[in-house]
């Protein structure tokens, strides 16, 4: 076959795939609107894919700002459900700096840089944190899951976007639960959005009814851990009046197990801080 005939039909096929395309152009795919559902039925689908555990280890990078200025570290995260967070920071090198052991009334602090530990209540973590937090909360917003101790049949549903999204201006805990005076305040106005194909929590937003301060929280990158999908990166977002903090975090392994330990021993090298 000469040059000239093999180019010819070089151009030939050219011309029949230009005329091809522009007689079928491509469709647009259009996503359909998702379909309005009830509050009960979305809460029920967001119980049924959470992710559940009952001990629980991650490895977590974070970086924390506050008012614009910045630290960054690792460390690890150990959860017993319900009972249990324990925290091992290591700023630089792998080396442990602090040692945190919260539980659902109290705090316990390990500064390994000073040879100094601290014992608190758990009420420590709101004054830290400028927001008002309990056990159950905390929990929850660590690994992108709802509040299990409070009410479920204070919200509406509707559709943000491409979200499902559950609203309540006044969601208080559990009668069965409540241990003080101090408990049966708790009103808080909530927000939940949820991803339409898998009924996992993208985003959620508390406001407090008494002060001018908002916590939002929102979860991406979901991988399978086990049976249920857990979220890889966290950016959680507190905001008053006087401060803004932002909590950047990835987490680069989850590992579901029963035998973890979480030990908080205190020698007789360290001092107690008392502020």
């Amino acid at each position: 076959m000469n040059k000239r005939l093999s180019g010819n039909i070089v151009l030939l096929i050219s011309f029949v795939l230009l005329f091809f395309l522009a007689c079928n152009p491509q469709k647009k795919i259009i996503k359909e609107p998702i379909k309005v559902k009830g509050a009960d039925y979305l809460i029920q689908q967001l119980k049924k894919n959470e992710f559940k555990f009952n001990k629980l280890n991650i490895k977590f990078s974070v970086t924390v700002t506050i008012n614009k200025k910045e630290n960054s570290f690792g460390g690890n995260i150990r959860i017993r459900k319900d009972s249990a967070i324990w925290l091992s920071i290591s700023p630089a090198l792998g080396i442990e700096a602090l040692r945190i052991l919260i539980t659902t009334d109290s705090i316990k602090l390990l500064n390994r840089i000073e040879t100094t530990y601290f014992v608190s209540d758990i009420k420590l973590i709101n004054s830290m944190l400028k927001t008002d937090l309990d056990f159950d909360m905390l929990q929850s917003i660590l690994i992108g899951i709802d509040f299990s101790s409070y009410q479920n049949d204070v919200f509406k549903a509707s559709v943000d976007g491409d979200k499902y999204l559950l609203s309540t201006v006044g969601r208080g805990k559990l009668k069965k639960l409540l241990k003080n005076k101090d408990d049966s305040l708790r009103i808080l106005m909530q927000d939940i959005w949820l991803d339409p194909s898998t009924y996992k929590i993208t985003k959620i937003r508390i406001k407090e009814l008494k002060e001018n301060r908002k916590l939002e929280a929102e979860y991406s990158d979901f991988e399978k851990e086990d049976s249920a999908l857990f979220p890889k990166k966290i950016i959680i977002n507190i905001t008053d009046d006087k401060t803004k903090i932002e909590i950047a975090g990835e987490n680069s392994k989850v590992v579901e197990s029963g035998m973890l330990e979480f030990p908080f021993n205190v020698n007789s090298r360290y001092k107690k801080n008392l502020k």
